[in-house]
């Protein structure tokens, strides 16, 4: 747990233990960790020079090895062409020697490494570090088990869904947090029905109050889909759970029988579950209901259904009523009775909202923020994603709304958001993190260093841009191909680097590997200064093999160079951005950059993942399709980190002595006044209010 906390806080727990004179130890750490682009903040490199040595020595290595994994450097990243970025062949010239080799000696080395680790560094000159490279500052933490509580606190508590990694993470963390205190709420369903597993598993009370709460709890259970977006087969479960777990049906019922009709929507999960839990054993008759709704053979007439119909008759006042007994299913619909209103059922719709806001969770209302912020302008098509980033586009024929509709609403839902904010005495922002999108969700982000939610914009500094893939794969031969699509400022297709073009507009491809059986890595070097286009998109095709969420492990990353510092293909000192490569599709589009008119540029996160075809990927035959899912996302207008701030500084005031100050950015400041509190990448999601 050590190095996850170390991973996922950039804090290092402190240590408990015998005094000593480690300071010669500590810098020696310090200057290693240089090497991989970390630092040891003033504050932690006093505390390590503090202890005994032994006890430094162990947690440096902990702290090298979690770094280095956090940013890639964990494996061996070796290139087809030993002297990449040098030395690349002309793709005719290159093509034409493998295919004579093929025909006088019929044998191909094509796709495999030419030569070992050790041989491909001994070409590269030594790596010069630059003022431009990557520090990350490391910072002192509180004890182990006080970092332990506190990292599950806070993805327990969290107002967002998590991702994969972090929800398997909050269950690792519940499990050994079974005994501490509690997280007093955990707003998220999914993240409750895992730490609902761990609590059954371990005596401890539940936390239930819905019937699909019992549902994902039985996923977990069978180690489902927690989410129920994909079926799950259940286990055979012991006696003891069959009653734990109807038990706590019966009693949700029985407080509030209107969950019934919650039944409907899952009735063939609820149909299988019952054929596990074996109700007609038990004398528990509200849970019985639940299943004999299942069957159909008890009828119940869900407050879903009334609003169906009155919408299909037209009756607009009616669905307004209906659906402000439920509040987040009112929000939701709201563009549906905006596009049906009048005037004046407009000015209903919009006294209702008022109303109702104060129950609706602060999630919820800001994605409708968002929502309705693009619903002022047209556009040419909606896109869709799942929870595993599988994009998908249909053509948008919705009109846009009137600004004023859309002003006045959006102001109603500013008002409620700012009421949630916290009081702070000074708001300091990090300018940096402006234009960082809001963590709406984090299901679609990847996990890694440095990354940011889908529409999050950064500037990129111009000189050499080396992207690239790594891959391992687990059971078969995989074949991954890394390549870059070049497009004008009207998204016409200028030029690609892939295997099949090494070099295009002074930049570069590393080569084509067509096995990773040990891992494989490919790069593309780009040189921002040269390179005449408005838009470059990185994908990562699935030729053949493993997908993206089979394979042992798959990563992507951006490093920022200079022609001057030589070095490895891989210098962890240079890498801007790591992120996991794990969604459902056989085509990856990580992240774009643009060239704006001042020939500056930025990177706008997209996490998207396109299904393409079983094999064969190729960036020729997708870059039309890619184009229009990249510019789906560049058309759309994110809510950011600067609209939060500007609420927050609404609700600043120098005066208030028990407020605390707040400060929010890429990354923790070295120094800060006592009782700060700090919101960064790592952490920025518990500004989204409950």
């Amino acid at each position: 747990m050590l190095a996850e906390i170390i991973k996922r806080t950039l804090r290092v727990p402190a240590l408990i233990g015998p005094a000593g004179n480690s300071e010669s130890i500590a810098r020696q750490l310090d200057i290693a960790l240089l090497s991989v682009g970390f630092k040891l903040s003033r504050e932690l490199l006093e505390h390590l020079s503090s202890h005994h040595p032994a006890q430094v020595t162990d947690l440096g290595k902990s702290i090298l090895t979690a770094v280095r994994e956090l940013v890639g450097d964990h494996v061996e990243h070796n290139v087809y062409f030993a002297q990449f970025p040098e030395g690349i062949p002309d793709t005719l010239e290159f093509w034409w020697t493998e295919i004579t080799r093929v025909l006088f000696t019929g044998q191909t080395l094509y796709g495999r490494y030419q030569h070992s680790y050790q041989e491909m560094l001994a070409r590269h000159n030594a790596f010069l570090p630059s003022a431009k490279d990557r520090v990350t500052l490391l910072h002192l933490g509180a004890t182990l088990p006080e970092e332990t509580i506190s990292l599950y606190h806070m993805l327990a508590e969290s107002a967002v869904p998590l991702n994969d990694a972090d929800r398997a993470l909050a269950k690792t963390l519940a499990e050994l947090c079974v005994h501490d205190p509690q997280p007093s709420t955990i707003p998220i369903r999914e993240t409750r029905a895992l730490i609902n597993q761990v609590r059954l598993q371990n005596q401890q009370p539940l936390l239930l109050d819905t019937v699909t709460d019992i549902l994902r709890l039985a996923c977990a259970l069978s180690d489902g889909d927690v989410s129920l977006q994909e079926l799950t087969y259940f286990v055979s479960f012991s006696r003891k759970t069959r009653r734990v777990l109807l038990g706590a049906l019966d009693d949700i019922i029985a407080r509030a029988p209107g969950q019934l009709a919650d039944v409907k929507q899952y009735r063939q999960r609820w149909k299988r579950l019952g054929e596990c839990l074996h109700p007609h054993e038990y004398h528990y008759r509200f849970a019985n209901d639940v299943f004999a709704v299942a069957r159909g053979e008890k009828q119940v007439y869900s407050l879903e259904a009334q609003i169906e119909m009155a919408f299909q008759q037209n009756d607009l006042p009616r669905a307004i009523t209906l659906l402000a007994h439920k509040p987040g299913a009112f929000v939701r619909n709201l563009d549906h009775l905006l596009r049906e209103a009048s005037s004046e059922q407009s000015e209903l719709i919009r006294v209702t909202l008022e109303r109702v806001a104060n129950r609706v969770s602060g999630r919820v209302l800001l994605s409708l923020r968002e929502h309705l912020q693009n619903r002022a302008v047209s556009h040419t098509s909606r896109i869709f994603t799942n929870k595993k980033g599988r994009a998908w586009l249909t053509e948008e024929v919705l009109e846009p709304f009137d600004p004023s509709i859309v002003n006045t609403f959006t102001q109603v839902l500013d008002r409620e958001i700012l009421k949630r904010l916290p009081r702070a005495r000074n708001v300091i922002v990090d300018p940096a993190i402006a234009s960082v999108a809001l963590p709406l969700s984090e299901k679609n982000k990847a996990s890694g260093f440095a990354v940011l939610p889908r529409g999050s914009l950064l500037p990129v500094e111009r000189g050499i841009l080396r992207f690239f893939v790594y891959w391992k794969q687990k059971e078969k031969r995989t074949d991954y191909d890394l390549s870059a699509i070049l497009f004008d400022r009207h998204f016409n297709y200028r030029e690609h680097l892939s295997y099949t073009n090494l070099r295009a507009m002074g930049s570069v491809h590393s080569g084509d590997l067509t096995d990773a059986t040990h891992g494989a890595t490919e790069f593309v070097d780009l040189d921002l200064t040269k390179v005449q286009a408005r838009y470059i998109i990185p994908t990562i095709n699935i030729f053949a093999g493993e997908n993206f969420n089979v394979v042992e492990e798959c990563f992507f990353g951006m490093m920022l160079r200079t022609e001057e510092q030589d070095g490895k293909p891989f210098e962890p000192a240079t890498v801007q951005m790591k992120a996991e490569v794990r969604g459902n599709g056989r085509v990856a589009l990580p992240i774009v950059f643009i060239r704006d008119d001042k020939r500056a540029w930025s990177a706008r996160w997209m996490h998207l993942y396109m299904k393409g075809q079983p094999n064969f990927n190729r960036v020729e035959t997708n870059h039309e399709s890619a184009s229009i899912l990249v510019r789906s996302i560049l058309e759309r207008h994110y809510l950011d980190v600067r609209y939060l701030v500007e609420l927050l500084k609404q609700n600043s005031d120098p005066e208030n002595k028990d407020a605390p100050t707040l400060f929010i950015g890429l990354a923790a400041p070295e120094q800060r006044e006592e009782g700060m509190q700090v919101y960064t990448l790592d952490n920025l999601h518990t500004l989204i209010p409950a």
